[in-house]
């Protein structure tokens, strides 16, 4: 059997961890490394040892298809440059892994879609989540019928991020670059895929994603940067409310935390009523009975090497532009929903080399907020402004 051939598009960041996936586990699942794009791989801590593996470097995908044909191509660059490098990649003929979120505008995730339909090529978008062992049990349990209808769901992620985070690219914490959509923040990357998870698990199979009717969203910042770093969302969709507060401007990690009520059970992760949902999804059904899933393992690759065997023609659970677009969808409505509000400066506090700039008594305010099922304006707080309610048609305004 002939090698898959991978290119990978961006070697810094996150491209990283799957430059170094490539050349340390390839050999064993027959897949060969047969170049890198991106201009500016020389200051990538792996650039010497693409150098030593004899491994090309582009400066862009024109210049790769010029004279190669990969086929995967694995995109992990800025979130602007999914939509037009997925595109071209399908174009010459690639499958394609890009990673989450699949783009900032609904526009783009069906240009996406439109590109792939004609490729008649794969798609698969980064939400590693999809392809986790314990979450696929899940799924299929739901799907079954096993706890019964879904009733809430809700998810509380506090994850601190310094000032260095926000300065490590042009695009961190921006609305928009050079006149393109970003929309990076809390909620579509670094805890997208807890967001995702939860549409995801409500989707009608195992392919899918529910898709949002509506969204409420308070989004607030502590940090100099144009978008935001705090969230608080309401969610409807498949007559399930889902409840997701997440912040960067917190001093102490906390989560994910996830409560999720269904008809005959309750899923807690990390809970602290429940020690045994450590990294675990544990089932707690109406009867007194448990089940435990997990552990659920987030900093897993295992969504390239499926994508791999996808592509030789195995049946494998992995995130369709359509799942990813849900996420879009809901990023899209968060601001339409609201304005983006800074926070009380008088609660500022900054501490650390670099930097890392949290708000006094936000992780408490928000763990109340998951304890009552409300947003931070239900809880009447001085700060707090209270969102629009905002119908998932109405969302699709953000155009290229």
């Amino acid at each position: 059997m002939r090698p898959i051939k991978v290119a990978l598009v961006g070697v810094g960041g996150y491209g990283r961890k799957y430059a170094e996936q490539l050349l340390m586990e390839g050999g064993r699942h027959n897949v060969e490394l047969i170049g890198v794009i991106d201009p500016f791989a020389y200051r990538s801590e792996l650039y010497q040892t693409l150098l030593n593996c004899k491994v090309p470097i582009f400066e862009s995908l024109g210049q790769f298809y010029s004279s190669c044909f990969a086929d995967l191509v694995v995109i992990s660059t800025p979130i602007h440059l999914h939509c037009e490098q997925t595109c071209e990649a399908l174009l010459h003929g690639s499958h394609v892994l890009c990673e989450k979120p699949a783009a900032p505008t609904i526009h783009e995730v069906k240009s996406m879609i439109k590109a792939r339909d004609e490729s008649h090529r794969i798609v698969a978008v980064g939400f590693q989540w999809c392809h986790d062992e314990a979450v696929q049990r899940l799924k299929r349990d739901f799907l079954a019928g096993r706890f019964g209808k879904a009733e809430k769901f809700k998810a509380l992620v506090l994850w601190p991020r310094d000032t260095a985070y926000y300065k490590r690219s042009t695009w961190a914490g921006r609305i928009k670059v050079d006149g393109k959509w970003v929309f990076d923040s809390v909620a579509s990357n670094a805890t997208a895929h807890f967001l995702h998870f939860m549409m995801f698990l409500l989707g009608p199979s195992v392919l899918d994603s529910a898709s949002p009717e509506t969204v409420q969203a308070e989004l607030y910042r502590a940090n100099d940067i144009e978008n935001f770093d705090t969230c608080a969302m309401k969610i409807r969709t498949m007559n399930t409310e889902i409840l997701f507060l997440a912040s960067h401007a917190v001093r102490n990690k906390i989560g994910p935390v996830f409560e999720l009520h269904f008809e005959n059970a309750r899923l807690y992760f990390n809970h602290g009523d429940f020690p045994e949902s450590t990294s675990c999804f544990l089932a707690v059904f109406k009867d007194g009975s448990r089940d435990l899933y997990g552990p659920v393992d987030h900093a897993s690759m295992k969504k390239l090497w499926d994508v791999v065997d996808i592509i030789r023609g195995e049946e494998k659970v992995y995130c369709t532009l359509e799942s990813a677009l849900s996420l879009t969808r809901v990023i899209n409505c968060a601001h339409l929903s609201s304005e983006i509000h800074d926070l009380p400066v008088k609660l500022k506090r900054s501490d650390g080399e670099p930097p890392l700039v949290w708000i006094e008594g936000l992780d408490e305010v928000l763990k109340e907020c998951f304890r009552l099922e409300k947003l931070p304006s239900e809880l009447r707080l001085p700060w707090a402004v209270k969102p629009k309610e905002i119908s998932s048609d109405r969302c699709e305004v953000f155009a290229p």
